[in-house]
This record gives structure tokens, C-alpha cells and sequence, in this order.
């Protein structure tokens, strides 16, 4: 994935309010984790931006984000929970925008994008 053009507030929120004081893997995990959690109103409305093998979801498809999955499954890329057949399923937050949620929960899915578009990683 292509390097987006760095963003120095950006930047600045990611390593003194996500990352901050995380030395290890499962401690960034769980700023990300913690960041989202705190950040992002659920439930919204999210559109899936891109194809990936491991979910479901097809570009354009719209679905509504119900809350972030469990640590557990946020160790290692941050997926969120939707609604799915009447049931929840977590996909990757990576995969979705949400152009009509709150400012906050926008700033964050777009705060996660840039750290994996940047190429950054867990360690």
C-alpha cells in the first residue's frame, strides 16, 4: 500500500494520545483498541471501501457498526463488529468509511487509516 503524505497533527495525536508510553506490540494494540473504543459513537453507518479475503463485505456495500470486537480479535489489526443476518460479525476496520458518522468517530477511522497506510505496524 502506498505511503499517504505524512500529516504532522496527525502525527502528533497518534504518538501522544494512542501510542503514548507503549513499548511492546500488545501495548499499541491496545491503545488502538482503547482509542476506538472511546472515540467512535456506535452505533453508524459505515460503506465498505475495499475487498478483502478475509470478510464478507464488497466495495459499496453499507452496513452499520454496532461497537469494536473484542481485544482478543484486535491484537494485531483493529476490526469493529457489525450488524450482520442477525447476528454480529467483526471486520476489519480498514475496510470501512463512514461519511455520515459524528466528526469524533470520523477523526478515528481516519486516524487508523493513516497509521496502516503509513505502513506502521504493532512493534
Amino acid at each position: 500500500m502506498a505511503k499517504v503524505e505524512r500529516d504532522a497533527e496527525r502525527e502528533e495525536r497518534i504518538s501522544m494520545e494512542i501510542v503514548v508510553d507503549a513499548y511492546g506490540t500488545e501495548e499499541q494494540a491496545m491503545g488502538w483498541y482503547y482509542y476506538l473504543q472511546d472515540t467512535m459513537k456506535f452505533p453508524f453507518t459505515a460503506v465498505c471501501i475495499s475487498k478483502r479475503r478475509s470478510s464478507p463485505l464488497k466495495e459499496g456495500k453499507t452496513v452499520e457498526v454496532v461497537g469494536v470486537a473484542p481485544e482478543d480479535e484486535c491484537e494485531r489489526e483493529m476490526f469493529v463488529e457489525i450488524a450482520w443476518d442477525g447476528d454480529t460479525l467483526a471486520v476489519p476496520l480498514i475496510q470501512l468509511e463512514a461519511p455520515e458518522a459524528d466528526a469524533e468517530t470520523q477523526q478515528a477511522i481516519a486516524d487508523w487509516h493513516y497509521w496502516v497506510n503509513q505502513g506502521y505496524e504493532f512493534g
